[in-house]
C-alpha cells in the first residue's frame, strides 16, 4: 500500500473532535480544587500585566483606554471559553495598533467596531471551512519581519507622548510625515514626561532582570503615576487627554451597518481578520511547546470570531491570541482555559473598583510600557 493510500484509508476527525472548545476537555478530564486555585493564581497574574497593555495598546491605536480593557474582558473571555487552546489568553495585541489607527483615521470608531465584527465573522467562517490547517504554511521570515515593522510603527506612534511634545496640528499617521512633524515640535520636549518615560523603562528593565516573577509593567506604571501626582508633575494623563475610564461597562449594542459603510469597511475588516489568525495561531503554537499540548486551529479560529463579535459588540476593539500574556500563563502554572477566563474577570473588577485612579496614570508611562513591548 503507497503512502497516499494509508492516508486516504485513516479516519477523518469527527466534528465534535475538531470543534470541542478545550474549556469542555479539562472539564471532562476531572476539575477539582486544587487546579481551580491554580488557575486562580495564574488568571490574577496575567491580569496584572493585561491591565496597563490594554489601555496602553487602545490609546496608541487611536482609541479611548477603555475600548482595550473592554476587548481584554469580552473578547478573552470568549477565546478561553470557546477556543481550542488550552492556555491562549486573549485581547487586544501590539500588532493591531498599525491597522486599528488607520481604520478610525479612515471610519471613525463606528467603522472600527463594524470592521471589527466583520472580521470575527470572517474568523468563524474560516475555522469551519478549516482554513486554521494552512496557516501555519506562511514562512517564518515574513511573519518575523512584518512583526519587527510593526514594531517601529509603534514605536514611533509612542515618540509624541514619550517625549511630552506639543503639536501645532494633528499627528500625521504615516512614518515619514509623522518623524518630520515631531521632530519639528522637539523644542516642545517636556522634561518631566521624558522622567516619567525613563523611569518607566528603568523599572521594567530592572525587575525583569532582579525580579522576573513580579509585574514590571504594573509596578513601573503604579510607580510614576504616584510620583507624577505627588510631585504635581505637569504631564499628560488619562484624566487629563480622555476624563478617565468609565466605572462600569456598556449595553452591548450594534454599531452603524449600512451597506455603503460595509463596503467601506471590508478592506480593514479583511486585515483585520488575517492578523488575528496568524497571530492567535502563532501564540497557540508558542504555547505548546511550552506545555506539549497541541491545540485544535479550526476551534481557535472560530472562538476568535466570536471574540471579536463580542469585543465589538460591547465597544471593544479587536482582540486576538497574544504571545506574550499566553506565556505568562503557562510559566504562571495554568491548568486550562479557566485561567483566561479568570484573568477577564479579574480585569472587569479592576476597572470597576479601581477606574478613578487610572485617570492619575500619565500617558508617558503608558508609552514607556510600549517603547519596551516593540523592544
Amino acid at each position: 500500500m503507497d503512502a497516499s493510500s494509508a492516508q486516504s484509508s485513516q479516519p477523518q476527525p469527527t466534528f465534535a473532535e475538531l470543534y470541542t472548545p478545550k474549556f469542555v476537555t479539562v472539564l471532562r478530564e476531572g476539575y477539582g480544587l486544587d487546579v481551580f486555585r491554580a488557575d486562580v493564581v495564574a488568571g490574577l497574574t496575567v491580569a496584572i500585566v493585561a491591565l496597563p497593555l490594554s489601555m496602553a495598546i487602545a490609546i496608541a491605536s487611536g482609541t479611548t483606554p477603555d475600548r482595550g480593557l473592554y476587548a481584554a474582558i469580552f473578547g478573552g473571555f470568549l477565546v478561553s471559553l470557546l477556543g481550542g487552546s488550552r492556555f491562549q489568553i486573549g485581547g487586544p495585541a501590539g500588532a493591531f495598533i498599525v491597522l486599528v489607527a488607520a481604520s478610525m483615521a479612515r471610519h471613525g470608531i463606528d467603522g472600527v467596531l463594524l470592521a471589527t465584527m466583520i472580521a470575527g465573522l470572517i474568523l468563524v467562517a474560516a475555522g469551519f471551512l478549516r482554513l486554521g490547517t494552512y496557516i501555519k504554511f506562511i514562512p517564518y521570515p515574513v511573519t518575523v519581519g512584518f512583526t519587527a515593522g510593526i514594531a517601529v510603527i509603534i514605536f514611533a506612534s509612542q515618540i509624541r507622548d514619550l517625549l511630552g511634545l506639543t503639536l501645532a496640528g494633528k499627528e500625521p499617521g504615516e512614518l515619514i510625515p509623522k518623524l518630520e512633524t515631531l521632530g519639528r515640535a522637539i523644542g516642545t520636549t517636556n522634561v518631566a514626561a521624558v522622567a516619567i518615560s525613563v523611569a518607566t523603562i528603568a523599572i521594567i528593565a530592572g525587575l525583569r532582570r532582579l525580579r522576573p516573577a513580579w509585574p514590571g509593567m504594573l509596578i513601573a506604571v503604579v510607580v510614576t503615576g504616584a510620583a507624577a501626582a505627588l510631585l504635581s508633575l505637569p504631564v499628560e494623563t488619562i484624566g487629563t487627554r480622555f476624563g478617565g475610564i468609565p466605572q462600569s461597562f456598556p449595553v452591548p449594542s450594534l454599531p452603524v451597518i449600512t451597506l455603503a459603510k460595509i463596503q467601506a469597511v471590508l478592506p480593514d475588516a479583511m486585515a483585520f481578520a488575517l492578523l488575528g489568525a496568524i497571530e492567535s495561531l502563532l501564540s497557540a503554537v508558542v504555547a505548546d511547546g511550552m506545555t506539549g499540548r497541541r491545540h485544535r486551529s479550526n476551534s481557535e479560529l472560530v472562538a476568535q470570531g466570536f471574540a471579536n463579535i463580542g469585543s465589538a459588540l460591547f465597544g471593544g476593539i479587536c482582540a486576538t491570541g497574544t504571545i506574550a500574556r499566553t506565556a505568562t500563563n503557562v510559566r504562571a502554572g495554568a491548568h486550562g482555559p479557566v485561567s483566561g477566563m479568570l484573568h477577564s474577570a479579574f480585569l472587569l473588577v479592576f476597572m470597576l473598583v479601581a477606574a478613578p485612579l487610572a485617570s492619575y496614570i500619565p500617558l508617558a508611562a503608558l508609552a514607556g510600557v510600549l517603547a519596551v513591548v516593540c523592544w
